[in-house]
């Protein structure tokens, strides 16, 4: 399986663009939250216009998951939590989101919400206690925020994780976590797009400004994963060893679809 991963587009149109270019040479495409930008002049509700029609798009070219982020919250709960409404409008298109889980060849997703408070943690830690009892080969967690004092959530002056996901992963030890929110990680010294907790390998693309999202590619056959940057690229095998150091790409990989023009 190979699997497009960005996260915080940010309602970055340009970079909804380039995915939607993409799309095709993927089996998956995974958009790990905070598709909105609540600081944005323009307003939500045409934003989450927008992101639903390029969604709807998208999913017309390959299979699409996406979860909801901090800045993707519309709607509070009668518990006064919020979550992201809107969101579960994806799924009319055939799109899973919140709550929901995929199987996809012998992996299965678990897509996991931006929870506001102790109900809707509560909630999270249910459905994935829940996909911990299905038959599966590989378990991959879509999550918008990443663990805390993990590089992937190092912004260069403080962890900004989820200490709750770190005890989930613990107990869990689900194959990967695809995760966004904190888009300094890979840029930062002390910080890395990826990192390994236990057998749980977390990946972060960060964030960039421009045309292309930061992103990383993750082939599940060829056992590789890449991560593209404006500044760099780099490739990781996913039977390497700690401690981890991703290589610099010079040329692309053989494994890497001859469509990418990232």
């Amino acid at each position: 399986m190979k699997c497009l991963l960005v996260s915080d587009l940010h309602y970055t149109l340009k970079q909804f663009d380039w995915v939607l270019q993409q799309a095709p040479a993927y089996d998956v495409v995974v958009i790990a939250g905070d598709h909105l930008d609540i600081a944005s002049v323009v307003d939500l509700q045409a934003q989450i216009t927008v992101i639903l029609s390029y969604l709807k798009r998208m999913c017309a070219k390959t299979r699409v998951v996406v979860c909801s982020g901090n800045h993707d919250l519309d709607a509070r709960d009668f518990h006064d939590e919020k979550y992201a409404r809107w969101i579960l409008r994806t799924r009319q298109f055939g799109i899973p989101t919140d709550e929901d889980s995929l199987e996809l060849e012998d992996i299965l997703f678990t897509i996991c919400p931006w929870w506001d408070g102790p109900k809707r943690c509560a909630r999270v830690g249910e459905q994935i206690e829940r996909d911990s009892r299905k038959t599966k080969a590989q378990w991959i967690w879509i999550y918008h925020a990443p663990p805390d004092a993990s590089p992937t959530s190092w912004s260069g002056r403080r962890y900004g994780g989820d200490a709750q996901l770190v005890e989930w992963i613990a107990r869990f030890a689900p194959s990967m976590v695809l995760v966004g929110h904190v888009h300094q990680s890979p840029f930062q010294q002390g910080g890395s797009w990826v990192d390994r907790i236990g057998a749980t390998w977390v990946f972060n693309p960060g964030r960039q400004l421009g045309p292309v999202p930061a992103h990383i590619i993750l082939d599940t056959q060829a056992r590789r994963a890449l991560w593209a940057s404006c500044e760099v690229v780099e490739e990781i095998a996913l039977d390497a060893m700690a401690p981890l150091r991703p290589s610099p790409v010079r040329e692309a990989p053989a494994w890497l679809d001859k469509r990418y023009c990232g």
